[in-house]
């Protein structure tokens, strides 16, 4: 097999997820100057890198630090960056991120109005709910519509199987089925090694995948059972609301005995979208599909005479707490990218500001 690119170590970074579409990417990178290397963990300003033979601790140029406009310009989990190592390859810096084929990315939490990166390159990602306590079609549709936004395989797993009966596990399944019908679901328990042994089977060399949920669904059980050794710890979910405590503490990219990749994440009590129109179409296609028949090309399909979609949900045809579910993450996304604007529009002035201050008035 010839090599990805007579430049690169091509086994070591295929070992790590490297593709012929990555390659396509390095247009302009001095590889004689430069090696590549992919991002497998964040800390705050600090990053664990590996570039197929060792990992190495790294740091990005001051250039991209102070140049970056927004958290889309600074390595995530996953990505594939430009890097130059030094001090006998116990220390890099990145200079570069390389196009990213695949993107998690959700709103900050609390009020303030930013974009959070969650991981990047991501193939397949696997949306945990516990059906013992956590099963929420409304937060599902959350995580696909963040998922699909982001271009990325949806896979849904049900844990706490063995805690629940069939007929209830049946009728969670029919309820996902009915709002996507061609997604996977997977209802697992982690107490049977047959179950694990079928979500190793989701998995492939080279392939990546994230772990996405709340806390206490019992997604580091099933990462220390696909690991086959108890490498993370596990807390008890609380007693009386069933919610669990973080035990991930952060993203990492971790690698499986078969040679795939699996992110595990924190738990996400909050999940906000913001820049997710295409993923909101997706999730609801329905609705989308319904839209060129509106009278207005512009319909928001909540108020407007002619709306197809508002005809349909009074004719039953579009379930309202579906309809409601599209209504709020529509509205949601639009105040938060309203928002994201006005933010923008107000550091662009201020930038303005300090640029002038320095030209007529260079002691400031």
């Amino acid at each position: 097999m010839a090599p990805i690119h007579p430049e690169l170590d091509s086994s070591a970074l295929e070992r790590l997820g490297f593709s012929d579409w990555f390659a396509g990417q390095l247009n302009g990178v001095d590889l004689k100057e430069h090696r590549i290397a992919r991002v497998t963990a964040v800390h705050k300003q600090q990053f664990e890198i590996h570039d197929g033979n060792r990992s190495i601790r790294a740091e990005m140029t001051g250039r991209m630090e102070y140049g970056a406009e927004s958290a889309l310009d600074f390595p995530a989990v996953g990505d594939w960056v430009v890097i130059q190592i030094f001090d006998d390859a116990s220390f890099a810096v990145i200079h570069d991120i390389l196009p990213r084929r695949t993107l998690l990315k959700r709103k900050t939490s609390g009020k303030k109005v930013d974009i959070q990166l969650i991981a990047a390159n991501v193939d397949k990602a696997w949306i945990i709910q516990s059906l013992e306590s956590d099963f929420n079609l409304r937060r599902l549709e959350r995580y696909l519509v963040m998922v699909l936004d982001g271009r990325i395989d949806p896979v849904v797993l049900l844990s706490k199987s063995d805690l629940v009966p069939h007929a209830e596990i049946r009728e969670c399944i029919r309820a996902i089925e009915r709002i996507e019908p061609d997604l996977q679901v997977v209802a697992f328990s982690n107490e049977k090694t047959s179950d694990i042994g079928r979500i190793r089977r989701l998995t492939a060399p080279g392939e990546t995948f994230c772990m996405l949920g709340s806390s206490g669904v019992g997604k580091t059980t099933l990462l220390n059972h696909l690991l086959k050794e108890e490498r993370f710890e596990i807390q008890e979910v609380r007693e009386g609301d069933g919610k669990g405590r973080h035990t991930t503490a952060r993203r990492q990219l971790i690698r499986l005995e078969n040679g795939a990749w699996v992110i595990d994440t924190p738990g996400m009590r909050e999940l906000g979208n913001l820049g997710v129109e295409s993923g909101i179409a997706d999730v609801f296609d329905e609705i989308t599909a319904l839209s060129p028949e509106c009278r207005y090309a512009d319909c928001t399909h909540t108020h407007e005479a002619g709306c197809a979609v508002t005809v349909a949900v009074k004719a039953g045809t579009i379930p309202e707490d579906r309809y409601a579910s599209y209504v709020k993450l529509y509205k949601e996304n639009l105040h938060y990218e309203q928002s994201a604007l006005e933010k923008r529009r107000k550091e662009r002035q201020f930038g303005r500001i300090v640029k002038n201050l320095k030209k007529y008035h260079p002691k400031y």
